[in-house]
């Protein structure tokens, strides 16, 4: 069925704090809408919204026809409280088969006990059932798993999946969606780069209308023909054609003309402000002048400095007037960006981290055997699919796993500062605080708040149970520890998941000046182009090869 979601004059806030205000956004069949907007300008809170998961604080939404299905498939926490569901279950949940499914059993049973109106709601019910694919759900179901190598049974609970095989069953839940409009928030989190492949086609095949959050640069590149801007600091909506580099290169323009327009109207308003005071100084001067100077009889020369004076006033109202009717251009106020370091440690030694036969087996994963040398400022970048074993190799070399042969070992000196994938240090019931100041111990809390501020984290983040931030708070607090304590060894497991855009530009740019050595693992393309690396591991079925 082809729908179309409108918009109109909407706007959403957090208690006190406006959002977003007045936006306007038709959704058509083939339309692929990025959002995009810094961590906390309401991305997600649209998304909801268009979703009917929320009420606005203004503007109205509207679905045509009304019986179209939209999908809105955010991205869930593995340690949510869906852990015992099944695979099965989980995408019969996403695809909103499920809901269908009690909805047809309702009708059908009111249809037997003769209830009025059972005939037309059985019908209603079954045409969504059958739109959203519940008739072949569980064959479409087992192709998807084995085409994306998911590995395990649909009747295996989602919380013994691996973060591979979850990411895999996220991606596949998509795949076997059949909405009328996708609503995406963050599709590309966790996907390795065959996930990514396949997402693109499905995404740029769809003749549904999408709107997509990601942070993903390439991927938005890739499938978005529309990109809607949130400005926080503005509290505007901002939309631009022609897909996601041309947004780029237009919104520079904008604030370029922007920031131009304003000085232009600051000056002129400067230089007519400072024309008045002359004026008046003048003015002023011209009646002291006709006080001092002029004798009692000399009317003439008194009545000359009166009238040069009262011109003088008029001139300086003229200008006034001048300065009423410019027209008022507002400067330009910046976002709030994240300025970020990477505090180094003194270097190592000549070698930092040393695998010899590494090998462990766990469950039906084999790794290894391996042997690795990583040395003193080597740049790694470590690549493959979900489950090849790159975070194994990762806690491998760190001493983190104990091995079932071989040996693992640390050079001397080695200061390791890390982000892994699960962010799990900042995971736990204990404040944020707390969970930042165990690793940091010599940081007294004062410092500790001033650092995390830097970071987005303000007040009424850091006394919240560390658990209880959002996975892009978790991401920034992890961030803000490697500028908290010297590292020489740095270690990032798909750094840029949950970081806005302008984050993750800054993470590059500290990772340029970086001097120490640096192992990341990422599927983020354009990082992996932007970042300089000496060396790349490819990591496949628990064995390594260098190229």
């Amino acid at each position: 069925m082809s729908a179309t979601l409108v918009a109109r004059n909407l706007a959403a806030g957090h208690g006190d704090r406006l959002l977003f205000s007045g936006m306007d956004l038709v959704v058509a069949p083939g339309d692929v809408v990025g959002l995009v907007g810094v961590n906390g300008a309401g991305k997600s809170t649209l998304l909801r919204l268009l979703a009917g998961l929320g009420t606005p604080e203004d503007g109205s939404l509207r679905l045509s026809p009304a019986t179209a299905t939209v999908g809105y498939l955010p991205q869930e926490p593995r340690d949510g409280a869906r852990a015992a569901e099944t695979v099965r279950e989980f995408l019969g949940r996403r695809t909103g088969v499920s809901a269908a499914q009690v909805a047809l059993d309702a009708a059908t049973q009111a249809l037997v006990d003769g209830a009025p109106g059972a005939d037309d709601a059985y019908a209603t019910s079954l045409e969504r059932w059958l739109a959203l694919g519940g008739a072949d759900l569980d064959e479409r179901a087992e192709e998807a798993a084995a085409s994306l190598g998911l590995g395990v049974g649909l009747d295996l609970a989602m919380g013994a999946l691996s973060g591979g095989q979850a990411a895999r069953a996220g991606l596949a839940s998509l795949l076997l969606s059949r909405y009328d409009v996708f609503l995406l928030d963050e599709p590309t989190n966790d996907l390795d780069l065959d996930g990514l492949e396949r997402l693109e086609k499905f995404v740029t095949g769809l003749r549904a209308g999408t709107v997509l959050v990601s942070h993903d640069r390439e991927f938005l590149a890739r499938t978005v023909n529309r990109v809607v801007e949130l400005d926080l600091a503005q509290h505007q909506v901002a939309s631009y054609g022609g897909g996601y580099e041309s947004y780029l290169e237009e919104r520079a323009t904008a604030r370029r003309h922007a920031r131009e327009e304003y000085e232009e109207y600051a000056d002129t308003k400067a230089g007519l402000e400072a024309r008045a005071r002359m004026q008046r100084g003048w003015m002023d001067k011209g009646v002291r002048n006709a006080m001092r100077k002029a004798p009692d009889n000399d009317k003439i020369a008194r009545k000359a400095r009166g009238e040069s004076s009262e011109k003088q006033a008029a001139k300086a109202r003229q200008t006034d007037r001048m300065i009423e009717r410019l027209e008022v251009v507002a400067e330009p106020r910046k976002e709030w960006e994240l300025r970020m370091e990477i505090a180094a440690a003194p270097r190592s030694g000549a070698v930092v981290a040393t695998l010899r036969g590494a090998a462990v087996r766990r469950g039906d994963f084999a790794f290894g055997p391996v042997d690795l040398r990583i040395d003193w400022a080597d740049r790694v970048a470590i690549t493959g699919a979900n489950g090849s074993g790159k975070s194994t190799l990762l806690a491998a070399l760190l001493g983190r796993l104990p091995l079932d042969r071989g040996e693992a070992s640390l050079g001397p000196g080695v200061q390791v500062g890390e982000v892994d994938q699960a962010r799990a240090l900042f995971r736990g019931p204990e404040t944020l605080l707390d969970a930042f100041r165990a690793p940091a111990p010599d940081l007294d809390p004062a410092d500790i708040r001033t650092l995390l501020a830097k970071f987005g984290l303000k007040a009424d983040h850091v006394l919240r149970p560390a658990a209880t931030l959002s996975p892009g708070e978790r991401t920034r607090a992890a961030l803000a520890l490697l500028q908290a304590r010297g590292v020489n060894l740095l270690v990032l497991d798909e750094p840029t998941n949950h970081l806005d855009l302008p984050a993750i530009e800054q993470l590059e740019s500290a990772l340029a000046t970086y001097p120490g050595t640096l192992l990341l693992v990422t599927h983020d393309r354009r990082m992996l182009e932007a970042v300089r690396t000496t060396r790349r591991i490819e990591v496949e079925a628990g064995r390594i090869s260098e190229r």
